[in-house]
């Protein structure tokens, strides 16, 4: 590790200088079993058989006058049992205890030093070098196992800390596995990573990528640098899509979007609410019941479809094609029913999937958004203004449902999706849509007609069917007055006039 400058503010002696530099330096590169400590006229060497607990030997170089160095003998020879006292070009150098003095105790240790530094004085600044981290290779596969055992959707390796599993969206610390080292993480790194990915790592300090442990999951891997020193998350991802009835959502409903011929059909939420995870079962339910071909193409690569009764191509961004809109276009030439595009992240992406909807294909993705109703406007907020309204009028016309997720706690543990539909089959819909009107949308899903509903119409559901409790039905709740009318019994869907009256107040506005 390369040499940081710390400061401790005013300590009492040298082993407590230690300790804390040592814990500063754990966050950067994990526990070392060595720090090397500089500052102006003093310099120590600590040193601990362990990662943990207290350092057991110090040696102490001092540029001193002639008396304090006469003092700091003094105090040495009276613990001559402990210490040894030299002379090296000018610095007075103490061990304690030197390599020799087998039969000395921490707390003879911790003494001598206490008394060592009485008589010199501490500085507040440090230049710091930790050596001697853990190098015991992390085992990938235990890491697997791991997240199998602990239902884990993810797992988090940093410097100086156990590796961390998220479980139903908390993080838990496994005390199973002993706290890492920027040298273990780092070659981890190194042994799951394509070259060139590594490339792309010692380039950009970032990397993501694939990883299969056979039998027993894939995983999303994303290594990156921060404050000097390589961190590494896993997504876990099962060998085998799961499918709808497993996920725990409605089977008929994403049935017949599954089904769909043509047209965009985008799965929403926000990180972690499972949206790619179901993403995969609709192309997974199209691979087992259609006979068509379907291209996707990912960033990386998550779930790894085999050929059923479809013909599937799975695409890797940066490997097989540079960028998503270049594949789209590609795509086209390539005889495809069903295009599947890993996340719609910048205008050209999402140019070029409403082009190829709009040409008879059916095309699925995933976006970053709270509710169904804002995904229009978040849509369009990737292109200049000048090109807003087509936008709103392409989606308008090829636009078939949005899907967006989230995760609830379930009563008894683990979690349930609670789900928010928006189909575009109905004039109030398809208005609003072209309107780029979130409020309108959303009074628009709420009507009779339209087979959308809204996630406190979900909530409720699964709170009447006691899968969730009313804390959470209530958290999750985009609106929770809408929620507790339809406890109460009070709901009453909003008027088209309200919808109106939200347009015209949406055009003066815009006027």
């Amino acid at each position: 590790m390369p040499e940081v400058v710390l400061g401790v503010g005013q300590k009492k002696n040298i082993h407590e200088v230690a300790a804390v530099l040592a814990e500063e330096i754990r966050k950067y590169e994990g526990a070392p079993r060595k720090l090397t400590c500089r500052a102006e006229a003093v310099e120590f060497v600590a040193r601990r058989e362990g990662f943990e607990g207290d350092f057991e030997t110090f040696n102490l170089r001092l540029s001193v006058g002639r008396e304090q160095a006469e003092a700091l003998s003094r105090i040495a020879k009276q613990y001559e049992d402990v210490c040894s006292v030299s002379d090296e070009a000018g610095w007075l150098v103490i061990d304690c205890p030197p390599l020799e003095y087998t039969d000395v105790s921490l707390e003879q240790v911790k003494e001598a030093v206490d008394a060592l530094s009485e008589h010199f004085d501490l500085p507040e600044v440090w230049r710091v070098e930790g050596d001697e981290y853990s190098t015991t290779p992390i085992s990938v596969e235990l890491i697997f196992q791991a997240m199998v055992k602990y239902k884990a959707s993810d797992v988090h390796l940093s410097p100086g800390d156990h590796p961390i599993f998220r479980i139903d969206s908390q993080t838990r610390h496994s005390e199973v596995f002993e706290s890492l080292s920027a040298t273990q993480i780092l070659d981890l790194v190194r042994q799951v990573t394509p070259e060139s990915h590594w490339a792309e790592f010692e380039r950009a300090k970032q990397t993501s990528f694939n990883f299969h442990q056979i039998g027993l999951g894939y995983a999303r891997v994303s290594a990156f640098i921060k404050s000097g020193a390589p961190h590494c998350t896993f997504r876990f991802l099962p060998e085998h899509v799961p499918s709808f009835e497993t996920l725990n959502i409605p089977v008929d409903t994403m049935t017949n979007l599954a089904k769909l011929h043509r047209g965009l059909l985008l799965v929403t939420g926000m990180t972690g609410s499972g949206k790619t995870t179901t993403a995969a079962a609709i192309i997974d339910w199209i691979n087992r019941n259609r006979e068509v071909h379907i291209v996707t193409i990912e960033d990386p690569i998550e779930y790894v479809h085999d050929n059923k009764k479809s013909v599937l191509s799975q695409r890797n961004l940066g490997n097989d094609v540079n960028t998503f809109a270049e594949a789209v276009v590609g795509a086209m030439r390539h005889d495809p029913d069903v295009i599947m595009l890993g996340e719609m992240r910048d205008s050209d992406t999402v140019r070029a999937a409403i082009t190829a909807a709009s040409t008879g294909h059916l095309v699925v993705s995933t976006l970053h958004s709270t509710t169904a109703s804002d995904v229009v406007s978040r849509v369009v907020s990737f292109f200049d203004p000048v090109e807003r309204d087509l936008v709103k009028l392409q989606l308008r016309d090829c636009l078939k449902c949005i899907v967006c997720q989230r995760l609830v706690p379930r009563i008894g543990g683990g979690r349930i999706p609670a789900l928010e539909l928006l189909y575009n089959d109905t004039k109030p819909i398809s208005d609003s849509i072209d309107d780029g009107d979130t409020s309108a949308i959303r009074i628009g899903m709420q009507q009779v007609a339209t087979h959308s509903f809204l996630f406190e119409k979900y909530l409720h559901r699964l709170y009447k069917e006691k899968k969730i409790d009313l804390e959470n039905a209530r958290e999750y709740s985009t609106d929770v007055s809408v929620l507790d009318q339809m406890i109460m019994g009070t709901y009453s869907v909003p008027r088209l006039e309200s919808l109106k009256a939200a347009r015209d107040a949406s055009q003066r506005a815009h006027d």
